[in-house]
């Protein structure tokens, strides 16, 4: 190990970690070269692909490396808020036909497609333009952009290095959700913690809002592959052996660390286009559904946040202020009050952090904190954290069983396939509210709201 791993938990979390194999990866990626400071993992941590999901870690732009595995297969995996002017007792009598609705517009499961199908043309206008390229085909208004991490696109997009089996997979699934931990859920405001922050938001208790999880789809998954493959065949060639062959890298300087860099940031903005794609089904279920034009129902963007990504940002290390290449796995972006890349009207308060549960629980909005530039480089947790794999999980529970419990608290369920309810079973995640302790005791976020599902369609 270069560097010291850093793990942030608590005494109830870390009886769930001990022995877990998360932690031998964690030490693992202290081994790379040009890691700075620690390897880092939220309290969300578990089980990945090299990197553990809820992995951290920064490197020097000279010695250091990038590792696809660092940021994980499925490129800007992403949580997306928006909020309705509608209150729980104006959307509870007509849930059913709204999560039908949202079901039908919005194709999900493993593989799924059926949403627009794009030209060889449009394609690199996707992997270059993200979700301005969305908004540019009435899917959205230009004030979606201002409130996305990036405005929904990184500049340093390469079309040219995404495969032809990438651009294949990606044809037809802008505007799909996809299988897995991706969803689509109704959500209601039930408590305020940060009443000025939640205010700016427009966050009130009782108010209905939509939050949405997914990612770059088949075209991401496809570029990782191809990517580990070349970095598989540099290495073998150099006869360098790593201490897990999932973290198979390239130095962030070379030919096969920039090619990389330059396509993960185009499957970033196919992403990015993704979620502004489904946001414009989204608000068709809701006009349909109410009646009444998606304006006048509100439905703005709050914010679109990235996980499973690696940027370029300036942070102190050593002392000195200076450019390192951030991974993050499973770990969002946290920064502070004062940060020029937060939205305008958000930048007094911290950039919004969105922190899904599970179907059965809660979500979290939460605003960054000074801490997390201190102690995590400006990163907080994604999401409650697997605590069961899936596997594990559809061997633990029965769909009746999980479907019934959910809609004795009021919830509606609605899935491609009866796996993609018992992969995701409340039981089989960590306790979010300990998550989101940990988080803001740590100093990386603080609560703004608390979010309980009414109705969620699953991939």
């Amino acid at each position: 190990m270069r560097v010291p791993g850093r793990l942030f938990s608590n005494s109830s979390l870390l009886g769930g970690v001990a022995g877990d194999p998360s932690l031998i990866q964690l030490a693992n990626v202290a081994t790379l070269p040009g890691i700075q400071q620690y390897a880092l993992a939220m309290p969300d941590i578990h089980f990945g692909y090299g990197f553990p999901v809820g992995g951290v870690a920064a490197f020097d732009l000279t010695e250091g490396i990038v590792s696809p595995g660092g940021i994980g297969y499925d490129i800007n995996c992403g949580v997306r808020l928006l909020a309705t002017r509608l209150k729980v007792d104006e959307v509870r009598p007509r849930l059913g036909e709204l999560i039908e609705r949202l079901y039908r517009e919005v194709p999900s499961g493993v593989g799924s497609r059926g949403g627009r199908t794009l030209t060889p043309r449009e394609i690199d206008d996707v992997l270059l333009g993200g979700a301005a390229w969305a908004v540019e085909q009435g899917n959205g208004a230009p004030e979606d952009l201002v409130v996305q991490e990036e405005g929904g696109r990184l500049a340093s997009a390469v079309p040219a290095e995404v495969s032809d089996a990438a651009r294949k997979r990606g044809l037809r699934q802008l505007g799909t959700l996809g299988s897995g931990n991706h969803f689509l859920e109704v959500q209601a405001v039930d408590e305020v913690f940060f009443p000025e922050f939640a205010g700016v938001l427009g966050l009130a208790p009782g108010q209905v809002v939509v939050m949405l999880h997914t990612g770059s789809r088949g075209l991401g998954h496809q570029v990782a592959t191809d990517f580990i493959r070349r970095m598989d065949a540099r290495l073998a060639s150099e006869g360098v052996q790593l201490v897990d062959r999932q973290l198979s890298c390239a130095p962030v300087a070379s030919d096969d660390g920039q090619r990389y860099l330059g396509a993960m940031a185009a499957a970033a903005n196919f992403a990015w286009a993704n979620r502004q794609t489904i946001t414009a089904g989204i608000r068709r279920a809701f006009s349909a559904t109410f009646g009444r034009p998606a304006e006048e129902l509100g439905l703005e963007v709050l914010y679109d946040i990235a996980h499973n990504i690696a940027k370029v940002e300036r942070h102190r290390t050593d002392g000195t202020e200076k450019p390192v290449l951030v991974h993050r796995k499973g770990a969002t972006r946290a920064f502070p009050a004062g940060r020029d890349e937060i939205p305008e009207r958000y930048r007094p308060f911290g950039q919004p952090v969105l922190i899904p549960g599970d179907m059965g629980t809660a979500s979290y909005v939460l605003a960054g904190l000074p801490g997390s530039m201190e102690r995590s480089f400006g990163s907080s947790c994604h999401g409650a954290g697997r605590r069961l794999s899936r596997h594990a999980a559809v061997r633990s529970f029965r769909f009746d069983e999980v479907t019934r419990r959910l809609a004795e608290k009021g919830i509606i369920v609605r899935s491609a396939t009866r796996e993609g309810v018992t992969e995701e079973a409340p039981g089989a995640y960590k306790d979010v509210e300990q998550v989101v302790r940990v988080a803001e005791g740590a100093g990386l976020s603080r609560r703004v709201a608390r979010l309980v599902p009414l109705g969620v369609v699953k991939g």
